[in-house]
């Protein structure tokens, strides 16, 4: 039996699989950061949303869906290059006894700069909008 034809195949097949690997390592940490983000966003304007419904002045729920959506990400630890954080109001001006809600969109801005693979965007926007009701028969003002 001869080894004289594959002399040196071991270093190509090193050339090939280990930056195959790393690419793939490299998605793997990308979709499980994306995925882990996602959800916090999701249970931050769920906060949101509910710190919002529960207060009677539309400024006061403004200002209370901002801070608990903030909150709640750093409390997860995620650490977003910006927090955009969208609350629609409108429904406080309908009249008590009719059905309102309050909608409240966050958006984080993802660094994912330190992922050096392939095809890995260097940032990533997620965003997530929740609904929460406000109690038709509570008094409320715009």
């Amino acid at each position: 039996m001869s080894h004289g034809n594959s002399r040196g195949s071991a270093s190509v097949e090193a050339a090939i699989a280990v930056p195959a690997f790393a690419l793939f390592v490299g998605l793997i940490i990308f979709g499980g950061r994306t995925a882990v983000v996602r959800h916090s966003v999701e249970s931050a304007a769920a906060d949101a949303a509910r710190a919002a419904s529960i207060l009677r002045v539309e400024k006061d729920a403004k200002n209370a869906a901002k801070d608990a959506a903030i909150t709640n990400l750093a409390s997860q630890g995620i650490n977003c290059l910006r927090v955009d954080v969208d609350i629609d109001t409108q429904q406080f001006s309908h009249a008590v006894g009719t059905p309102a809600q309050v909608d409240v969109t966050v958006s984080c801005r993802l660094d994912l700069s330190d992922l050096s693979a392939p095809g890995v965007p260097g940032t990533r926007t997620i965003s997530a909008t929740m609904t929460s009701p406000i109690d038709s028969w509570r008094e409320r003002s715009p």
